[in-house]
């Protein structure tokens, strides 16, 4: 999200009330806005269409169509869209801007590709196992292919800093799925769940339409060049690792529970768990407001004391090098503790909030026996992944790999073992997977502190990398030069 900080400055420094509440605006709209955009259109229709006059087998089939093409489209893009990033940045930085087309037409291949090969079969199975109609199997696939090549193109927006776009092209494609969505069921006659399914397939693809077509403005020349991208991901694979473990470590708990006796299938293809599902999705917008507070802030206070530091280190002295990082350590310490005291108060008043008032929207029972402990699991998950973005600042990238490795492998054992346990503590897996993550984070940012001149200063290499033959370990022998220096003088 390098980039609004400058914005975020400029809202911020007047120091009243209107641009305080301005500035959280804006950084909302430039984090998540496109997600609850696309909530908020969905209940909006359900609302409109009369969707809960539906069926509950129709009801249930849409939601876990919808279900599934969001969590299994962030699944399939996890591998590979971290190290696109970097090595966009990396081009940017360079100024080849003729290798960013390369990069992205590889990209848009390799996500497709993997997410055909998870989608596919499973559209088979839901066809011919599930009995579901064929259109609707083929609208669900479409709206799925759409959606990864929306959550794709957004990374090159992002790098380009263009974050309104996104947000509005998110807005163009949602309200054109609301109106569309009106227009099958109000003239066609057409089936809510349905025109609604279609509907939002339609508005995914005008959004990632609108996407593909601001980054073919910004990069029109092609330099062909796709060796380098490979060379990539071989040189950052932790980057592949990290990102894919904490992504499927988001949805692990749900796996877990999708086996007990809690799971409900619907056409013999969707496996879901409505109260813990539920559970996770409160839980996850009580502590949402995260990401709103650390990107703000990173990008106010961190981001400027991190390239003072870096400016030090090509041309300043050693004193001014001390000085730079101890005050950019400083700032980080600052920013999260920060963090830590503004989400507690926040987390603390909306969860009040959802067990005094949900109940009275029929939220009760289960759901909210399972979303204390979920809450706080998120809580600590939203910590932790701000310390995971900390390691990539100072490119520890091992460090972020066995972060990602805990969280998820602590939160899959710990989910099993939760399944025995009483309802209020299903949510321990994620809440012991998230403090060990976050625990793992921590003390690499401490070894950090400590080595980060090693790290900085001892990490070259004398000779250009290549292929070939690897040139002897010793590079200079004292004995051999004093017979060659007794041989000259002999013949002189």
């Amino acid at each position: 999200m390098a980039g609004i900080g400058v914005k975020l400055n400029r809202i911020f420094e007047k120091n009243t009330l209107t641009t305080s509440i301005y500035g959280f605006l804006y950084s909302t709209v430039v984090t998540i806005a496109p997600m609850f955009l696309i909530i908020g259109n969905i209940l909006l229709m359900g609302q409109v269409l009369g969707f809960s006059k539906v069926g509950f087998a129709s009801r249930e089939l849409f939601a876990c169509t919808v279900l599934y093409t969001f969590v299994f489209s962030l699944l399939c893009a996890s591998p590979f869209n971290a190290v696109l990033s970097r090595y966009m940045s990396d081009v940017i930085y360079e100024e080849r801007y003729q290798d960013i087309l390369p990069c992205f037409y590889l990209g848009l291949m390799l996500n497709l590709l993997l997410s055909c090969l998870i989608g596919i079969p499973f559209c088979i199975h839901e066809y011919f196992r599930g009995g579901v109609p064929l259109y609707y199997v083929f609208t669900g696939f479409c709206g799925y292919i759409s959606l990864v090549m929306v959550f794709y193109t957004m990374l090159y927006l992002s790098i380009c800093k263009d974050y309104k776009k996104i947000s509005f092209y998110f807005f163009l494609g949602m309200l054109a799925a609301f109106l569309l969505s009106m227009l099958f069921v109000f003239v066609f006659s057409m089936d809510v769940p349905y025109s609604m399914l279609l509907s939002l397939a339609l508005g995914f693809f005008l959004t990632a339409c609108l996407e593909f077509a601001k980054v073919k403005s910004y990069f029109r020349v092609n330099s062909n060049q796709y060796r380098r991208i490979f060379r990539y991901f071989g040189s950052y694979w932790e980057l592949v690792v990290t990102n894919f473990f904490y992504t499927l470590g988001l949805y692990v708990h749900n796996f877990v529970f999708w086996t007990t006796d809690l799971k409900m299938k619907v056409a013999n293809s969707f496996v879901c768990a409505q109260p813990y599902d539920m559970a996770t999705c409160l839980a996850m917008f009580t502590n949402i407001s995260a990401s709103i507070i650390f990107i703000s802030r990173v990008e106010m206070h961190f981001h400027e004391r991190y390239k003072a530091y870096s400016e030090a280190v090509i041309g300043g002295r050693g004193s001014d090098i001390e000085i730079a990082k101890k005050r950019m350590f400083g700032q980080m310490v600052d920013e999260i503790m920060n963090l830590v005291r503004l989400q507690f108060i926040i987390t603390v008043v909306i969860f009040l909030v959802c067990i005094i008032i949900l109940p009275r929207y029929g939220f009760s029972g289960m759901t909210m026996r399972i979303y204390p402990c979920l809450a706080a699991g998120y809580f600590i998950l939203f910590l932790m992944y701000a310390e995971i973005l900390f390691l990539y600042y100072f490119n520890d990238l091992r460090g972020a790999v066995l972060t990602a490795v805990t969280f998820f492998l602590v939160t899959f054992v710990g989910s099993i073992i939760a399944t025995k346990l009483p309802e209020i503590w299903y949510g321990v897996g994620m809440l012991a997977g998230s403090f060990a993550g976050w625990t793992s984070a921590y003390m690499r940012l401490r070894w950090m502190t400590k080595h980060l001149d090693t790290h900085i200063f001892c990490r070259g290499s004398l000779l250009r990398k290549g292929a070939g033959k690897k040139p002897p370990g010793k590079v200079y022998d004292v004995y051999q030069q004093i017979r060659n220096k007794t041989n000259q003088q002999e013949r002189g």
